[in-house]
């Protein structure tokens, strides 16, 4: 059975997310603004003018497009929480000082990936069963 994601529209300008091809796993998400966006290295908020309603057991994640990403822009990964129905707002940065970006109405300016969320429990343990790699930790692994 296919899930469903409900989506509102908020206001003019606000577009549906889509897939940019058949077999995308994102669905491509555009800026809801009035006027352009400049981005730089101090992290701004831009709106899509879209508000969501993921089925519970369902993770929806907004994720870097690898378009803007190869230019030195990135969105942050951002979780889209079921019970969450305000705007979705993406929080967008450049990767260094020399690197400037402007966001116009419009513009796809992230991602948003849904995934089935696994059914866990976490439990408080004494002990820990052993592996390999114990607890070696940051480039314990290797270069």
């Amino acid at each position: 059975m296919t899930a469903r994601v409900r989506v509102k529209l908020l206001r003019a300008g606000a577009q549906l997310p889509v897939r940019a091809t058949e077999h995308a796993s994102g669905f491509d998400l555009h800026a809801c603004i009035e006027a352009p966006v400049a981005v730089g290295q101090v992290p701004v908020v831009v709106g899509t003018g879209l508000a969501f309603e993921v089925p519970p057991g369902f993770d929806a994640q907004v994720r870097p497009r690898s378009g803007l990403a190869r230019r030195g822009v990135l969105s942050t990964f951002g979780t889209l929480d079921a019970d969450y129905r305000g705007e979705l707002m993406v929080t967008l940065y450049t990767t260094a000082p020399g690197i400037s970006y402007t966001v116009e109405p419009g513009d796809r300016i992230a991602q948003l990936v849904i995934t089935q969320l696994a059914d866990v429990r976490i439990d408080a343990a004494e002990e820990l069963g052993e592996t390999a790699r114990g607890s070696g930790g940051h480039g314990s692994t290797g270069r």
